[in-house]
Formats: C-alpha cells, structure tokens, sequence
C-alpha cells in the first residue's frame, strides 16, 4: 500500500507542477500582452480557472501526503484504540463527504455543458468545471488508501526515542 501511495504522489506531484507551469506562461502572457497594448481577451478567465484547478488537485496531493489542516495532538493523547477509532471514523467521514460532492459534480456536469466560457465560447463550462468530480474520485482514492493502512495497523506506530524526538523540535 506505501508504494502504491508514493507512485499516486509522484502522480499528482506531476499534475500539480504542470498546473502551475500552465499558469506561470499563462499569466506571463497575458502581463506580456497587456504591456505591448494587446491585452489577451480571454486571460482573466482562464487564469481564474487554473487556479481553481491548482486549489483543487492540490488537495488532492495534500490528502496523498496527509499534510491538510488537523488536530494531531488532540488525537495523539487518546489511548491507541480510541485513536484508531477516531481516525477511522474521520477517514469515513472525509471519504463520504467527497463522494457526496463528486457524485453532486458529476450530476451536473450535463447541465454545464450547454454553458461555454464567456471569452473561450468553445471550451464548454462542464470540461472547466470537471475539476470537481476528478479531484473528488482523486482525493477518495487518496483517504481510502489511508483507510485501508488505518485498518490493517494492529498495533500502535513505533514512538521515536526521546534524543530523536527533541532533535525534530
């Protein structure tokens, strides 16, 4: 499960730099454009929306690397069975959320896709707004990965030794 984890992290790490990589030459175009009095019509909007694409797939990379914003310390002083219960319980929930929230993106993306965005009349707003469903599948792969390593865990994770624990302070 750890190296599926780390292949699916290398993945999204890829996904992420190439969204950021469009939008630096993206940006950087239009501001290039704009300069030379030949502002590009359609650059607020696509930039607007890569970002969205970065925030969302980002989140997805940061479910993969368990980096999103938690209570670790408040889980860390329960005793391991409480701590492996809360924990399960939080995946579920996470994962439940997501689904809802692809399930909802994907039920819509057929009323999207009479929509085009306003500067780009060919690209239809269900590919712009698709980011929703695949980064939702992206993330609950992501927690159910956890979950699974949370379930199979009998025992709790080995403590570092004091010396070790005061060095990473």
């Amino acid at each position: 499960m750890k190296r599926f984890r780390a292949a699916y992290e290398r993945l999204l790490e890829w996904v992420v730099v190439a969204l950021m990589v469009l939008l630096f030459v993206e940006v950087t175009l239009g501001v290039v454009f704009r300069f030379l009095g030949q502002a590009l019509s359609w650059y607020d909007e696509v930039a607007s929306h890569l970002l969205a694409w970065l925030t969302f797939y980002g989140a997805a990379l940061a479910s993969v690397k368990r980096a999103h914003i938690g209570c670790p310390e408040v889980v860390e002083m329960m005793p391991w069975r409480a701590r492996r219960l809360a924990s399960i319980v939080a995946q579920v929930i996470v994962i439940a959320f997501f689904v809802v929230l692809g399930s909802v993106g994907a039920w819509i993306m057929p009323v999207l896709a009479t929509d085009a965005l306003i500067s780009l009349p060919e690209i239809p707003m269900s590919v712009v707004q698709s980011v929703i469903p695949i980064s939702s599948l992206l993330i609950v792969v992501a927690e159910v990965a956890y979950l699974a390593e949370l379930l199979l865990q009998a025992a709790p994770p080995k403590m570092p030794s004091p010396a070790i624990a005061d060095e990473l302070q």
